[in-house]
């Protein structure tokens, strides 16, 4: 090959930098976190500390805006953000109902692939599902509303905030491990609405996420039996686990994701997933995402993000159709 004239080589080592100088460009303009709830829950807490913290590690200009987008589960944003440009300034905050159980118990109305649809990023952090009755029940345990439940099918009825969200999905998951219990299922429209039901013993139980309960459980309003996960919480050490009162190795937690529309470039892709690690390795963000009921999770890649994701749909999947739920179909 005959060598270059030397007047090319400045132009050939521009045009070799301009992906370079455009990929260190990003982000030039705002990103937008969608939030696919109303604000004030557990995922917009958690989106707000996350675009606050995270933002300066993007860039001495970088900014996110946290967006709003309500309505059927997480369903409503999450198909939003699907439809969006791959270019790194549309985000997903997504949840366990969004990406999880929504698809799993109503895929007829999830019109999205919740792995192949997005690209992951990073997992945000995540925390364990409550047992919950009202103070005033004469259940002191969870083995005791359990053994009660089985012993009249029928009689005992539970609360959660949605048909297929987590908490219907863990609160089944429970029944199959227990035996197949028979209880009815009251579904309200969100976590406060549940713990507002079950202080006034409009029901007997409940699966709500941790941020949910923790307020009532602290101002004695309802009572914490069980947690889903394989280990206490340490906000509330005194509650044991479903594992320890004999449903052996039972754990659904639920979780935040950070996800991208499908075909986000890889670099982009890398670089919001290292400002999510170190966001995270932050002690004071740690702090405050456990103080709104999520544990901020361990360092994670947009591979092992994708794994966990797709573990997780097909375990709701498996609940599901253990369950023999027909939601929407």
């Amino acid at each position: 090959m005959p060598a270059l004239p030397r007047r090319a080589l400045p132009l050939l080592a521009a045009a070799l930098a301009r992906p370079a100088l455009a990929q260190n460009s990003y982000p030039d303009r705002p990103i937008s976190l969608v939030v696919p709830f109303l604000a004030g829950g557990s995922t917009d807490i958690a989106a707000r500390i996350l675009a606050e913290r995270m933002a300066p590690k993007l860039g001495p200009n970088a900014r996110i805006i946290v967006e709003n987008r309500a309505g059927a589960g997480g369903s409503v944003g999450s198909e939003w953000v699907r439809h969006r440009p791959a270019d790194g300034y549309t985000l997903l905050l997504a949840s366990a109902s969004a990406l999880g159980t929504n698809p799993a118990a109503m895929p007829a109305q999830t019109p999205y692939d919740p792995v192949e649809d997005f690209t992951q990023i990073a997992i945000v952090g995540g925390g364990p599902m409550v047992l919950v009755v009202p103070a005033q029940s004469r259940f002191r345990s969870a083995r005791a509303l359990l053994d009660a439940v089985k012993a009249e099918p029928g009689r005992y009825s539970w609360a959660t905030s949605g048909a297929g969200g987590i908490g219907h999905l863990t609160g089944e998951a429970i029944k199959s491990a227990s035996g197949n219990l028979q209880a009815e299922h009251v579904p309200y429209r969100g976590g406060s609405a549940v713990m507002e039901a079950l202080a006034k013993g409009e029901v007997d139980y409940s699966l709500e996420v941790l941020a949910s309960t923790a307020p009532h459980l602290r101002d004695g309003l309802s009572r914490g039996l069980a947690v889903s996960s394989l280990r206490r919480h340490p906000l509330f050490p005194d509650i044991p686990t479903l594992d320890e009162i004999g449903l052996t190795g039972f754990e659904i937690s639920t979780w935040n994701l950070l996800v991208a529309p499908r075909g986000l470039p890889a670099p982009i892709a890398r670089a919001l997933s290292a400002a999510v690690r170190s966001t995270l390795e932050d002690r004071a963000v740690a702090e405050r995402m456990m103080a709104a009921g999520v544990d901020p999770a361990a360092p994670s890649t947009p591979e092992s993000t994708r794994a966990f994701l797709a573990a997780e749909v097909a375990k709701f999947k498996a609940i599901v159709e253990r369950a023999g739920l027909r939601l929407g179909r």
